[in-house]
């Protein structure tokens, strides 16, 4: 059971991991034209507080 999830983990993590940006004038998911106000730009790696569940 832990090996076939294993599998499904790895093809879905380089499933997302391909979707990395080629061109930095489009969103590499959607396509979408970036734009010189795009609020992602200011965003900084401590603007991603993640906490552990249960806190």
């Amino acid at each position: 059971m832990l090996n076939k999830f294993l599998v499904a983990f790895m093809m879905t993590a380089a499933v997302l991991l391909s979707a990395c940006e080629k061109d930095t004038e489009t969103y590499p998911v959607t396509g979408e034209q970036c734009g010189p106000e795009d609020p992602v730009k200011t965003l900084d790696a401590a603007d991603c507080d993640i906490l552990p569940a249960g806190i």
